[in-house]
């Protein structure tokens, strides 16, 4: 066996381990029975020690220590692998065991205070937790090691690449075009969308988010789908992708749309390469990514006129009764329809950035102590009636209402800002390169669209950086631009200001 194949044999092991910590984990979220969670605990603690273990052993250092003496091409499908692996292993070892128990135990119970705090209204309950956890972060950045800003360390877990100095002024573009988007069409006559809050049977929903699911081209010999409250995706390798969403009698749109974000993540995972299986090279390579081609699914085609032009009369079929009497045009605006709203993930296109761009500035100035914990109430719902024009009228609708700090994910949030911008370049270069995609749409056709994103997305796993992989997909570097655009495009014509 050569050098290269014990290593290989030797990270599947890990691999497999996560695989089947993964596997646990989706069940915990939606078949477990409620009395399983202490035993399930406890194995999901096991297999992550023993993953841990795995990738900062002596062994594990000593096999890429001979391999890095092989001197690999750099862009090799071998040097990127061993460029993964080490980044992997020093992620791990950067952080001492004694660290990582202590921000472990400290998640763990500021997780519970969370819930007991947004319950009661009760911020006071939930400060004292969150500063330790700011402390924590701070601790954990200075580990992972940054050049210019702590918040870069941590954002670096989630988005390879990323800094605070190139998110700041595209971030600081998208806010101020947003924003006086959104005051234009706050000018405009509103949209009527109680046609999405009829009584929609739960079980036609169920079937029509499989044959939505199945008709984009989600893979069910390898996936899955299942209701759950939380909706998620999860790989538990690419031949197992497991989609979950929710079905709200009176709400559609929850299953709808989060059905269609979450067959383009589980989409994703099952276009990596069969060659990167089991390997460094055989995953996502972040969470922006990941969430650009949710987006680009939910999004630029679940709420285009040219993906309803096909479907409408099949859920017109499913829905007679609730649809019938809506012509196309009435049914895309309900879905587009754009309001300010306090909660984050009810959040319409148009506000949603918003809504992350207030969590990485408050981020920013948490991390580097110029905001105080105590202070986050006030500074939170100052930055909702700037950017918003709305006041959280409570804590619980307002600063507790994420579950992100109180798990230390400190850095995560802007991941799903990146995936927004992503998502429109990535369709802009799709149908260049496809002038035919939304005709295709039309006939419910959607091949050329995700055989474009298999080659230039998808097979890459992680081969690539974030910025490599826009680069190469686009021909340029990742820019607000052309969402800002497809934003001022597509909301001014459908309130009537073009």
């Amino acid at each position: 066996m050569s050098q290269l194949d014990e290593f290989k044999a030797y990270y599947g092991r890990v691999e497999d381990l996560k695989q089947s910590l993964n596997l646990l984990s989706w069940d915990q979220h939606v078949y477990m029975p409620q009395g399983a969670a202490e035993t399930r605990a406890q194995q999901l603690s096991t297999l992550s020690s023993l993953i841990h273990e795995y990738t900062t052993s002596q062994q594990m250092k000593d096999l890429l220590a001979q391999l890095a003496r092989q001197h690999y091409a750099e862009d090799s499908d071998e040097g990127r692998l061993l460029a993964r692996a080490q980044r992997s292993v020093d992620q791990a070892s950067k952080l001492p065991a004694e660290f990582v128990e202590t921000l472990s135990r400290q998640r763990s119970k500021t997780a519970h205070v969370w819930l007991k705090a947004r319950a009661e209204n009760n911020f006071k309950l939930f400060e004292k937790e969150l500063a330790k956890i700011y402390d924590l972060v701070r601790q954990q950045a200075d580990y992972l090691g940054y050049e210019t800003h702590p918040y870069d360390a941590l954002h670096d877990q989630y988005e390879m690449g990323s800094t605070v100095a190139a998110l700041k002024p595209m971030f600081a573009e998208l806010r101020e075009e947003t924003v006086e988007l959104l005051k234009a069409l706050g000018t405009a006559e509103q949209i009527d969308d109680a046609l999405m809050h009829k009584a929609y049977d739960t079980e036609k929903q169920r079937q029509v988010s499989e044959e939505v699911a199945r008709r984009i081209g989600f893979d069910f010999e390898h996936g899955r789908l299942d209701p759950t409250v939380h909706p998620f995706a999860q790989d538990i390798s690419k031949y197992d992708v497991r989609i979950t969403t929710k079905y709200v009698e009176n709400w559609f749109a929850s299953s709808l749309f989060g059905t269609m974000h979450e067959a383009g993540h589980g989409m994703y995972e099952q276009g990596i390469a069969d060659a990167y299986h089991r390997g460094p090279l055989g995953a996502a390579v972040s969470l922006g990514v990941h969430e650009s081609q949710s987006r680009l699914y939910e999004n630029l085609v679940g709420r285009s006129y040219a993906f309803w032009q096909g479907y409408y009369p099949r859920l017109q079929a499913h829905f007679p009764a609730q649809l019938s009497d809506t012509s196309l045009d009435d049914f895309y605006r309900a879905i587009n329809k754009v309001e300010p709203s306090l909660i984050r993930i009810e959040a319409d296109e148009v506000t949603y950035n918003l809504h992350i761009l207030i969590r990485f500035e408050l981020e920013l100035v948490l991390l580097e102590g110029s905001l105080k914990v105590a202070e986050l109430p006030e500074a939170w719902n100052e930055k909702y009636e700037a950017y918003l024009g709305i006041t959280p009228p409570s804590d619980a609708l307002g600063c507790l209402q994420d579950v992100h700090w109180s798990e230390a994910l400190v850095g995560y949030f802007p991941t799903y800002t990146l995936g927004n911008l992503m998502s429109v370049q990535l369709f802009e270069a799709a149908k260049r390169a496809h002038p035919g995609i939304e005709a295709d749409m039309v006939q419910g056709d959607f091949t050329k669209l995700l055989s474009w994103l298999r080659d230039t997305i998808h097979q890459h796993g992680s081969k690539y950086t974030p910025a490599e992989l826009v680069q190469k997909a686009t021909g340029q570097a990742l820019t607000a631009k052309p969402y800002i655009s497809y934003l001022n495009s597509k909301f001014r014509a459908l309130y009537g200001l073009s």
